[in-house]
């Protein structure tokens, strides 16, 4: 592929030369043939004005010798035309060509007119009338071209030399443009094979430089995804792995029926039930997540009174904040009426609510305020908790992230505070926890009244 991008790099420099010198040539013609077939008329006059008045001065009687001598002295090609129609010719070179005048040009010229060649005549010459004795002639001045093939030689030479060079600049441009390639090809290999470290030094401000940033960027991106994804088979099965463990000594213990009390069977079967709910909860916030993030759960927006869900979800929770004699104050306006998905909100303050009473100690309080903003809701769960420390607060939001390490091996699974920030945020909300520890928590949620209008 490498070579092939060489080759295809060099081939188009040189159809591109090829196809430019050709244009320029076509074009040049045509817009300086008619100045340069002037000059040339020019220079053919000059020199036939020329002859004209040698032949004045000096009046020679062999007329054969003067003109060999003037076409050898010009390098110009005579042509000279008698009043009775007889052309005498005169050649620079034995090879050059006579060129057929017209009658009409002759006329012209013997009657005292300068004649300059035209597009019709297809040759650049010129006519001048000649005075010899009592005869007016008509004296015909052609170009030589003995410069022609050296000429030719010469562009043909200046042409093989520009393509040469450019063609070896065109090579060393295009190793520095594939080199860039090479190496992110190699980065990719390297990438697909599951190494995440390999970074890219190519130091450029042009496109490729720009791409192998990128690259450095979604390397990085990769590896910290790698990361995560280790991370979260990690937090699994360390999650999963404490119940099996109490599940699986405590059944075996059942066993011997007859070994066991009645009491303790009792007790070990509560633990298996126990423990098998909670391998079931963690399996639902599983699935809950990924659906999430997939957006494989559709959004179920209907229109309902914000003041009277939260409502319900504290009555629902009384069980949990009456047995720890919780003061739940309640702050809430009248008809907060939001367009959103109904049951999924549902778990947001449920979840929200049940964490603020698990960490709330005996006899605390709790205030859960809404506020009516234009096109939003501003509602604020506060506590008296024990509160999160300052290098914890910034992490509440990971899954499996738990603040109480003490509590990790028989409470929660750390993913509720995860479900309830991508709920806020597929609801385009904003979520925003903060807290002192001993002085308790408060947990912000932004929702907007309704969903943005879809283009």
């Amino acid at each position: 592929m490498t070579r092939s991008l060489y080759v295809r790099v060099v081939f188009t420099f040189l159809a591109a030369m090829l196809i430019g010198l050709l244009v320029s040539v076509l074009a040049a013609l045509a817009l300086f043939e008619a100045k340069i077939d002037r000059i040339g008329q020019n220079d053919l006059i000059a020199a036939g004005e020329e002859i004209v008045r040698v032949y004045a001065q000096t009046h020679p009687a062999d007329m054969e010798t003067f003109m060999q001598s003037m076409v050898k002295l010009s390098s110009y090609s005579v042509q000279l035309y008698a009043d009775a129609g007889v052309m005498r010719s005169f050649k620079y070179s034995a090879d050059a060509d006579e060129l057929a005048i017209s009658q009409e040009a002759v006329r012209q010229v013997k009657e005292g007119t300068i004649y300059r060649s035209t597009r019709k005549d297809k040759a650049t010459f010129i006519g001048l009338p000649f005075q010899i004795g009592s005869e007016r002639q008509a004296l015909f001045l052609l170009p030589s071209s003995k410069n022609e093939p050296t000429l030719i030689r010469l562009m043909l030479t200046i042409l093989l030399f520009v393509l040469i060079t450019g063609s070896i600049c065109i090579l060393i441009a295009a190793i520095y443009v594939v080199k860039p390639i090479k190496a992110l090809t190699a980065a990719t290999r390297r990438l697909a094979k599951g190494d995440f470290d390999v970074k890219l030094g190519v130091k450029r401000k042009d496109e490729l430089g720009t791409l192998a940033r990128r690259f450095n960027e979604m390397a990085v991106g990769l590896k910290q995804l790698e990361r995560m994804r280790q991370d979260f088979v990690s937090n699994v099965s360390h999650e999963i792995q404490s119940p099996l463990t109490s599940i699986s000594g405590f059944a075996k213990a059942l066993k011997d029926m007859n070994a066991i009390p009645e009491e303790e069977r009792i007790q070990y079967l509560d633990i298996i039930l126990t423990e098998s709910g909670r391998l079931s909860r963690l399996s639902d916030n599983l699935l809950k997540l990924a659906s999430l993030d997939f957006n494989r759960q559709p959004m179920d927006d209907v229109t309902f009174r914000l003041d009277e869900q939260i409502r319900q979800v504290v009555v629902s929770c009384e069980p949990l904040w009456s047995a720890k004699n919780i003061d739940v104050h309640l702050d809430l306006p009248q008809a907060a009426v939001i367009t959103a998905d109904k049951d999924q909100l549902n778990q947001v303050w449920m979840n929200l609510l049940v964490n603020s009473i698990k960490f709330t100690p005996e006899g605390g309080r709790i205030h859960v305020q809404i506020t009516a903003r234009t096109d939003a809701y501003l509602l604020t769960l506060s506590d008296s908790g024990i509160g999160i420390a300052p290098e914890q607060l910034g992490r509440v939001f990971e899954r499996f992230y738990k603040t109480d390490r003490s509590r990790s091996d028989s409470e929660g699974s750390g993913l509720g505070l995860s479900i309830v920030q991508k709920i806020v945020e597929l609801h385009r909300g904003d979520i925003r926890i903060e807290s002192k520890v001993g002085l308790g928590t408060k947990v912000i949620v932004e929702l907007p009244a309704a969903p943005p209008v879809k283009a």
